[in-house]
C-alpha cells in the first residue's frame, strides 16, 4: 500500500469504502497530506482535514445500504503527481448509484488534493 501509483485506488478502495472511522483515520494517516483538501463540487465548500473527509464520509455511509461500494471501472492511471481513477458507487452485479471519477494532486507521497466529478 502507498506506493505513488497506487495512493488514490487505496483512498478509494480502503478508506471511503471503510464503514469504520478509527480504521479510516489510520489509513488516511498514511495516505493522506495533513492538510488534505477535498473539493466535491463547485457548488460547495472544500472539505480540509482528515477529521472533515471522515465526518462527510460517515455521513454518506449512513444512507447507504448494506453492501454499497465503490469499485474500480477502469485502470487507474498516473502522470507525474496526478493521478485519475474511474469508479462506481453501488451494490456489486447491480445498476450503480452512481459513476464518476476522482483525481488527485501527490505532493510528497500523500494524497495532497483530492476532486471529485460525478457523472451520475
Amino acid at each position: 500500500m502507498n506506493t505513488s501509483s497506487t495512493l488514490l485506488q487505496d483512498s478509494l478502495l480502503l478508506i471511503w469504502n471503510n464503514r469504520n472511522s478509527a480504521e479510516r483515520i489510520a489509513l488516511m494517516e498514511k495516505i493522506y497530506a495533513s492538510d488534505i483538501t477535498f473539493y466535491e463540487s463547485n457548488d460547495s465548500e472544500p472539505f480540509v482535514g482528515k477529521e472533515s473527509i471522515d465526518q462527510l464520509i460517515q455521513t454518506l455511509q449512513k444512507d447507504w445500504p448494506s453492501g454499497f461500494e465503490f469499485t474500480l471501472t477502469d485502470t487507474p492511471k498516473s502522470n507525474h503527481n496526478v493521478q485519475q481513477i474511474s469508479w462506481q458507487l453501488g451494490i456489486p452485479g447491480q445498476q450503480p448509484a452512481a459513476t464518476g471519477m476522482d483525481v488527485a494532486i501527490i505532493e510528497n507521497g500523500k494524497i495532497k488534493a483530492l476532486y471529485l466529478f460525478l457523472r451520475q
